[in-house]
C-alpha cells in the first residue's frame, strides 16, 4: 500500500493529537544509538587539550636542553682561554655551531659578563624582558681574565605556538612565545 506524501503527514499528526506523542518522547528517551558518540565528545576535547600540553612542555624541554648544550660548550671557550680572542659576533657563532633544530642563530641573544666573586654575580643577574615583556637587546660581552669569575648565559624566544588556551600556555612572553634561558657559572682557569 503506497501513501502519498500528504497522506503520511495527515496520520503523523492525527497519532500526536491522539497521544501518541507520549510515545514517541518514550520511544526517543529509550534509544541509546548516539551515547557512545556523546560520551566520546565529552571525553575528547579534555584529552586533546592534555595531550597538546604534554607535547608542548616535551617542545620547550627539548628546546631547552638543546640552548643549555650550547652554553657548556661556549662556557668551555671562555674558561679556557679560548673565547678573549673572540668578538661578541665570532663568539655568538661559536655557539651557534652547537645548536640544533628547532633553535636557530637568528634569535639568540648572549650575555658573558665577569664578576669578583659568585655572591656578586648571584646577585647582579639581570632579568631578560623588558616591561612590556619582550627580549631586551641590551647584553654585554665580557670573557673576562684569567681566575675571573664568569657568568655566561643564553636567551632565545621560542615560538611554542597557540594552539592551547593563555590560561594553561607556556608562554611568558607578550607575543606568545616563551624565552628560554641557559646559564654556566665558572672561575676562568689560570691559562
Amino acid at each position: 500500500m503506497v501513501r502519498s506524501l500528504g497522506q503520511a503527514n495527515d496520520a503523523r499528526q492525527h497519532v500526536v493529537r491522539r497521544g501518541g506523542g507520549r510515545r514517541l518522547l518514550r520511544r526517543f528517551g529509550g534509544d541509546a544509538s548516539g551515547t557512545s558518540a556523546l560520551e566520546f565528545a565529552i571525553v575528547a576535547s579534555p584529552l586533546i587539550l592534555v595531550l597538546l600540553a604534554v607535547f608542548q612542555v616535551a617542545f620547550v624541554y627539548y628546546a631547552n636542553f638543546t640552548l643549555e648544550n650550547a652554553v657548556d660548550r661556549a662556557a668551555r671557550l671562555v674558561r679556557t682561554g679560548q673565547a678573549q680572542s673572540l668578538n661578541a659576533t665570532k663568539f655568538k657563532n661559536e655557539v651557534c655551531k652547537q645548536l640544533t633544530a628547532p633553535l636557530t642563530c637568528d634569535k639568540l641573544k648572549l650575555d658573558v659578563r665577569k664578576y669578583t666573586s659568585f655572591g656578586g654575580a648571584a646577585s647582579d643577574l639581570t632579568q631578560p624582558l623588558n616591561s612590556k615583556d619582550n627580549l631586551k637587546d641590551n647584553f654585554s660581552y665580557d670573557p673576562g681574565a684569567r681566575s675571573d669569575v664568569m657568568v655566561v648565559r643564553a636567551f632565545y624566544p621560542l615560538d611554542i605556538g597557540s594552539l592551547l588556551p593563555a590560561e594553561i600556555s607556556l608562554s611568558n612572553m607578550a607575543d606568545n612565545n616563551r624565552v628560554l634561558v641557559a646559564t654556566a657559572a665558572f672561575r676562568n682557569e689560570p691559562f
